[in-house]
């Protein structure tokens, strides 16, 4: 009988710090992530539910970016019947997409901005695309996106 209670406490034991680590590693909070996680954490969410063009998750905006930007985004038209600033995506500065080489490069790093260059090959040209980052309390926050057309995300949506 102690045996099979041993077991049982031991089994419950294992199961749980296994359930604890495998719950921080999904956890691992955007306070944590370096300046190119956060950027690319973004292109994986941008994925499966973009933070742009909804209106159903303030906090998936603020999770990114930082307030003034986040702002801007959650106001942006999300009815067919209106036409906004925006009109590609704004990850890649593009209507249409055929994504190769996609590079998010080691961030540049200075009294607490950062500063995050993402390359790739799109439809045969190469761009490039700058996220500024700033130090928050809560983590790394996007305050910009730069295109290298010279325009900016800030600008676009203003």
């Amino acid at each position: 009988m102690k045996t099979t209670q041993l077991i049982f406490i031991l089994a419950i034991v294992i199961g749980t710090v296994c359930s604890s680590a495998t719950g921080q590693r999904r956890a691992k909070s955007i306070k944590q992530m370096t300046p190119e996680q956060v950027v690319a954490d973004l292109y994986r969410q941008h994925q499966k539910k973009s933070p742009f063009f909804q209106n159903k998750s303030r906090s998936l905006v603020d999770r990114y970016f930082d307030k003034a930007l986040a702002d801007l985004i959650w106001h942006l038209p999300n009815s067919p019947d209106e036409v906004g600033p925006l009109d590609g995506d704004p990850l890649y500065n593009a209507q249409d997409m055929e994504i190769r080489n996609f590079v998010i490069h080691k961030a540049m790093v200075i009294n607490g901005t950062a500063t995050v260059l993402v390359t790739f090959t799109n439809i045969g040209k190469k761009q490039e695309v700058k996220f500024l980052l700033a130090s928050r309390q809560f983590g790394w926050k996007i305050t910009n996106i730069k295109y290298d057309d010279g325009t900016d995300l800030i600008g676009i949506l203003k």
